[in-house]
């Protein structure tokens, strides 16, 4: 049976020989770990981002009891994991709409959830109060932004789960929601995690920075 990878978010204690022992209790597992992300530091603290190659068969919540059998960590959110662990992903999404003949707004959706990790991406905007869906990845609830008043935007944002614009089938599954703008920010690329985990102030900031490079090559209004 062929291994399963997944994503592992964990918070520890910044300290020598953390990562070790974790890498210890997953191997007891027969897990492989494929690559690790450095997401945030704090003061005394880090958050990871593990991938994982678990055998087929194997209970994935195994990962989370054995990860939480080291002092000091914490597992913020476990998900399959189907791409590559790999900041050059956001130079190729880069790339990818710059290259675009069709139409960039549409690339970006699609290729943004694989780079940014996230579960869907679409670009909105508002005509007058009603908000307007512009392009969507695959993925992307299909019930409809009623509300977005927060456009336009000035800077990224992370909007947590709680919301009151969020639709209620939204809320249902957990979906916690970041934005950044797109030029003058009346357009803004929206990103939705279902289930989590919440946004990283890191990550809101290298959101901005992207959709801030971003923005030239999509030649928003």
């Amino acid at each position: 049976m062929e291994n399963v990878s997944y994503l592992l978010r964990v918070t520890l204690t910044d300290r020598p020989g953390s990562l070790g022992l974790l890498a210890v209790e997953l191997g007891a597992l027969g897990a492989d770990i494929r690559s690790l992300e450095v997401v945030e530091r704090g003061d005394g603290f880090a958050v990871d981002d593990v991938v994982v190659d678990l055998p087929g068969g194997a209970l994935p919540d195994t990962l989370i009891t054995a990860a939480e059998a080291v002092d000091g960590v914490r597992v913020d959110s476990l998900r399959p994991f189907t791409g590559k662990l790999d900041l050059h992903q956001e130079l190729e999404l880069i790339d990818a709409v710059a290259g675009a003949r069709g139409d960039r707004l549409q690339v970006l959706s699609d290729l943004a959830p694989r780079s940014l990790h996230v579960s869907w991406a679409m670009v909105v905007t508002r005509s007058g109060d009603e908000p307007v869906r512009l392009a969507a990845s695959g993925g992307a609830p299909e019930t409809p932004l009623t509300r977005a008043d927060w456009l336009p935007l000035d800077t990224a944002r992370d909007f947590g789960d709680r919301a009151d614009w969020i639709p209620g089938p939204w809320r249902e599954l957990d979906t916690t929601l970041a934005a950044a703008p797109l030029g003058t920010g009346t357009k803004a690329l929206l990103l939705g995690r279902v289930g989590g985990p919440d946004f990283r102030p890191s990550e809101v900031a290298r959101l901005g920075h992207l959709t801030g490079i971003i923005s030239g090559l999509v030649h928003p209004a």
